[in-house]
């Protein structure tokens, strides 16, 4: 992987923005989206009205560990699904910022450079992603992973948690 340190905040914002217009296109919950360079250092961060209190720690979190490790968030939690004890030595590692699922996306140029990452939390990791990796391409940068999840469309909270009674 290789890196450049800075990230311009004209190209964040836009980032940002766009994701957050795919979102309130596709009807998704309020997100928050967060841009960081590659040392790991913020550049951007929006929060739409009505997103959670830990929404920014949780896109944080997805970017940071994606850069962290050169990888997606997504195929950081297919490669670490069978192995827990890793996973939680990477948390502890990241001091806690480490979110192993989909929606933390590497932003590279189109030479492979890795600018930063995009990290985006408020829908299903899914549909997170898709708009990530979306607002990515649209702004003429390369997303690792460059596809989102086929099936984005479909994921459902209820999918992960179980209904109230």
């Amino acid at each position: 992987m290789r890196l450049q340190t800075s990230f311009p905040l004209e190209h964040a914002n836009a980032i940002i923005t766009q994701a957050l217009a795919l979102g309130r296109a596709a009807s998704l919950l309020p997100l928050t989206v967060v841009v960081i360079d590659a040392g790991g250092k913020l550049v951007a961060m929006q929060s739409e009205d009505g997103s959670g209190l830990l929404r920014f720690e949780i896109a944080f979190g997805k970017a940071y560990g994606a850069l962290g490790m050169g990888i997606s968030s997504r195929l950081i939690r297919d490669r670490l699904k069978e192995r827990p004890a890793f996973q939680n030595a990477i948390a502890a590692a990241s001091r806690g910022q480490f979110i192993p699922v989909p929606g933390g996306v590497l932003v590279e140029t189109a030479d492979g450079i890795t600018l930063g990452a995009v990290g985006i939390s408020g829908d299903t990791s899914d549909k997170d992603e898709y708009c990530a990796i979306e607002a990515i391409k649209f702004v003429g940068y390369a997303p690792e992973p460059s596809d989102p999840n086929p099936d984005w469309r479909t994921s459902s909270l209820s999918d992960h948690y179980p209904a109230s009674s």
